[in-house]
């Protein structure tokens, strides 16, 4: 155990730094200095490392063993760039329904699904990487239409034009959000 803790700290870390940094590429630099701080909780920080393996998350593994993952239930509600914290109730239909998610939060996930996939695929990352593990997951399906449409749009570009391309639409991106909401 006590080598799975220092094996996922440094996993942590690793891609902490690497969302900060992709954040700083994007134009979000305080996105990246608080993201996934909620990761070196009790709450979360231990279970994961009872549940670390190195090539998957460890909430994939907490769930196969315990039927559900309390470490993703708590990290979901408290990390505005997963998708997921953005389910509330409308208030006609009375359902849980995905609620477009404000740009900042979803930059924040585009960086976040990079770095992901490069500590995750390591020397067989390609800037394909995170457009086909997206593409491939039911996640689209799951947020928002609007949130959808927007991430793939960034994905893309870097799929299809590179890193520096994904963060110029990123920024872009943030841009024309921050002068719409100027005009209201």
């Amino acid at each position: 155990m006590l080598k799975n803790i220092f094996r996922h700290l440094r996993t942590v870390t690793k891609h902490r730094n690497a969302v900060a940094k992709n954040c700083f590429r994007a134009g979000i630099p305080m996105r990246g200095l608080l993201h996934d701080l909620s990761k070196f909780s009790c709450e979360e920080f231990f279970e994961s490392a009872r549940h670390y393996q190195g090539t998957r998350s460890p909430t994939e593994h907490e769930r196969e063993v315990n039927g559900c993952s309390l470490v993703w239930m708590h990290h979901k509600g408290r990390n505005k760039h997963h998708y997921e914290y953005w389910v509330d109730v409308n208030p006609i239909s009375k359902n849980y329904e995905p609620v477009k998610m404000p740009t900042k939060y979803l930059v924040e996930m585009f960086c976040d699904r990079i770095a992901a996939s490069k500590i995750y695929k390591g020397k067989d990352y390609k800037d394909s990487s995170a457009y086909d593990y997206f593409m491939n997951s039911r996640a689209r399906n799951s947020m928002h239409p609007e949130t959808a449409k927007e991430l793939e749009y960034l994905l893309t570009v870097l799929k299809d034009k590179g890193e520096k391309e994904g963060f110029k639409a990123a920024r872009e991106m943030l841009k024309k959000d921050r002068e719409s909401r100027k005009k209201k």
